[in-house]
């Protein structure tokens, strides 16, 4: 630092009222004995970096952009709460049951319930896609 900057620090610690106050002080000297280790490792950059970079996807987002995020929000959170729904409703109808039914009944009556049918369909469905896109995933790739 050159004197000229010395002074003009200086200066500073001696105009500003607030500095003038010995908790404000405490608390400055704190601070810099926390935030000291995060300078001399340059990890201060990264929280700068990340504040930018937060700041920048604040000024981006839109109305447009937050309406999509808050769809996405719901749809995620109605998803997994119709599917938490269905596990305790599936589970407290077999825990009424004293023995759990044979294969062969559970076939029968797979065979006789329309939603346990449209369920199992789904199920292959989903497993379907699911085999689709593992195939699409590892497939070799086209040559441009």
């Amino acid at each position: 630092m050159t004197t000229a900057e010395t002074q003009s620090l200086e200066q500073l610690l001696e105009t500003v009222p607030a500095l003038q106050d010995q908790a404000t002080l405490d608390g400055l000297s704190d601070l810099i004995t926390k935030a000291a280790p995060l300078i001399q490792g340059r990890r201060l950059h990264n929280i700068i970096d990340l504040l930018a970079a937060t700041s920048d996807v604040i000024e981006m987002a839109d109305d447009a952009m937050v309406q999509k995020l808050m769809a996405l929000y719901e749809e995620g959170i109605g998803g997994a709460w119709a599917i938490s729904n269905a596990m305790r409703y599936a589970a407290a109808q077999a825990a009424q049951d004293d023995t759990p039914p044979t294969i062969w009944q559970s076939l029968r009556r797979l065979s006789k319930d329309e939603d346990a049918r449209r369920g199992l369909n789904m199920a292959i469905n989903l497993a379907a896609e699911f085999g689709r896109q593992s195939r699409a995933t590892h497939a070799p790739m086209p040559e441009d």
